[in-house]
């Protein structure tokens, strides 16, 4: 079992949309489809996306949940941890050896976690 996709509920579609394009800039990923409610990215085995909650209620991030992202390279998690910070997500761990992983944590314009690691 793999995973197929991950989708992350978003509250304002136009800043998260610009947020993760510059984020996947020199990544694997490549946006695919976007409509007023969704957007995806796609890249070898693997989609992600944002969405606007279908309930309409506000989205809200999950305690304890978070994305990750294996990039390949100790220099890619360090790369992509600080371009998050100046796209305006917020740093949630510095890029740092964590066990066996070389890892870094962000928090997206909406408060939902991520991680790289290598």
């Amino acid at each position: 079992m793999k995973m197929d996709y991950c989708v992350l509920g978003i509250n304002n579609m136009t800043a998260s949309i610009a947020f993760y394009d510059s984020l996947f800039e020199q990544t694997e990923l490549n946006k695919v489809l976007s409509t007023d409610r969704m957007t995806f990215w796609q890249g070898k085995g693997f989609a992600f996306a944002i969405a606007i909650p279908f309930n309409q209620e506000p989205a809200s991030n999950g305690n304890g949940t978070m994305i990750g992202f294996n990039v390949g390279s100790i220099e890619e998690v360090k790369r992509l941890h600080k371009k998050a910070i100046k796209l305006g997500g917020s740093c949630e761990g510095e890029p740092n050896q964590r066990g066996p992983k070389f890892s870094a944590y962000v928090r997206d314009l909406d408060k939902n976690k991520i991680v790289f690691s290598a």
